[in-house]
């Protein structure tokens, strides 16, 4: 009887990194958060000198904002052409403005009453503070106006986000009612999608170093005594993102009204929170956030593509809980007295003009003057008060960046799941990004 010779066994598949694959062995995550802690420590041992690798970090940041424009525009395009039928966009749309108008209010009411609360601003001082003007914001209807580009080159040379997005989104639609004509558009804009995404990758491998060099530079000419000085108002902003963060986006929004568990949303996008508390940015942080809702969170391409953008611009719930505490820590370092009528000018004005703040370190500064002047605050005490906060405002960005990432991952979660368009067993099994 002839013998069937023996299975043999599987060849191991071959890992790649080489001699360092116990580095890339590590979750990302763990690497960036490792090299948070020591770089904090370097940057208190190295002081002023910690600014000699200032390159790096900024070397770093400028990779992941080289890759904004293009990936919003290729992203978003390619999703829009990839819903085949215009009525969906329009139903996206809807329901993602409405989660973001409706988690900004509650971030701004959590700021109202945090520092009502803790009141930060009671026996402040303001002897050293070196007055900084800030331009007045564009008004409302000129913020509208400028989302349509002169010229959509321009606006992408130029970083316009919103316009940016506005653009894609007519391309998008132009595929969709160009049908078979416009095919190879469509698998343009998807492999180019494709390829922006794996760029990401790449450039997120060197995120542990560009971290690391951010956080010793911070930690290294701020240092916590200087943090001292604003302590008060540093801790309304730690409570204040974590309530925003924990109870409004992870349990309302996640859990309650997307009905979805809690820990793989944490677990799976660790990567965004530390790229965007270390690079205080939420426009640095999108390529991350749309890598993480699709590979961690099972967040579909067109839903990713669409919601993420949008919420890096608009969807800004950390500064409009914190311009909401600034403006009463001002109200209550000049003695000005509020009524319940202010208090919901404060809150309407704020959830407005939130929306329009610009995706960069302290951008939250350069809209406080529209809130603090509906309230009666002059320009010299927005100066002062301005001047007083900028030069310890870089750690307290990074904590309020926390909350404008979270709010966008959460709200694509959601309008996912509303649109049938997320992977329920991708997302319970959300693993970390190795």
């Amino acid at each position: 009887m002839t013998q069937t010779p023996a299975a043999q066994p599987a060849t191991p598949p071959r890992r790649s990194g080489g001699p360092f694959r116990w580095w890339f062995g590590i979750a990302l995550w763990k690497r960036i958060l490792g090299a948070l802690v020591l770089g904090a420590a370097v940057g208190l041992a190295w002081g002023e000198g910690a600014t000699a690798i200032g390159w790096i970090g900024e070397l770093f940041v400028r990779l992941i904002r080289m890759l904004v424009v293009p990936l919003v525009f290729l992203t978003i395009a390619s999703g829009v052409a990839a819903l085949a039928d215009p009525r969906r966009l329009g139903s996206i749309g809807v329901r993602t403005l409405g989660m973001y108008v409706f988690s900004s209010a509650l971030a701004v009411v959590t700021g109202l009453i945090v520092a009502s609360i803790i009141a930060p601003g009671a026996g402040a001082t303001f002897a050293d503070a070196i007055p900084r003007a800030v331009t007045a914001p564009t008004d409302t209807a000129r913020f509208f106006m400028e989302i349509v580009p002169d010229n959509p080159v321009a606006a992408m040379a130029e970083g316009k986000t919103l316009s940016v997005i506005f653009f894609a989104i007519l391309v998008g639609a132009g595929v969709i009612a160009a049908g078979k004509g416009a095919e190879p558009v469509r698998a343009f804009l998807a492999s180019g999608s494709d390829v922006m995404l794996k760029i990401v990758g790449f450039v997120m491998e060197t995120a542990p170093i560009g971290v690391f060099a951010l956080i010793a530079v911070v930690m290294g000419t701020t240092g916590p005594s200087s943090f001292l000085a604003v302590l008060k108002l540093g801790i309304c902003v730690v409570v204040g993102s974590a309530v925003v963060t924990l109870l409004i986006h992870t349990l309302l929004i996640v859990r309650i009204i997307g009905w979805m568990p809690i820990v793989p949303f944490l677990r799976g996008i660790a990567d965004a929170i530390m790229v965007g508390f270390s690079t205080a940015s939420s426009s640095a942080t999108l390529p991350v956030a749309i890598r993480v809702a699709e590979r961690n969170l099972g967040v579909s391409p067109p839903i990713a593509s669409t919601v993420l953008p949008l919420g890096a611009t608009i969807g800004m719930d950390g500064a409009a809980m914190y311009v909401a505490m600034l403006t009463l820590f001002t109200a209550q370092a000049f003695g000005v007295d509020l009524s319940a009528a202010d208090y919901l000018v404060i809150a309407a004005t704020t959830t407005i003009v939130a929306m329009g703040v610009a995706p960069v370190p302290s951008g939250s500064l350069f809209v406080l003057a529209a809130v603090l002047h509906a309230i009666g605050v002059t320009p010299e005490q927005t100066a002062i008060v301005v001047g007083f906060v900028l030069p310890f405002d870089r750690i307290l960005d990074m904590t309020r960046t926390i909350p404008n990432v979270t709010v966008d991952l959460a709200t694509a979660v959601v309008v996912a799941k509303w649109e049938g368009e997320l992977d329920q067993e991708a997302f319970k099994s959300a693993r970390d990004l190795a």
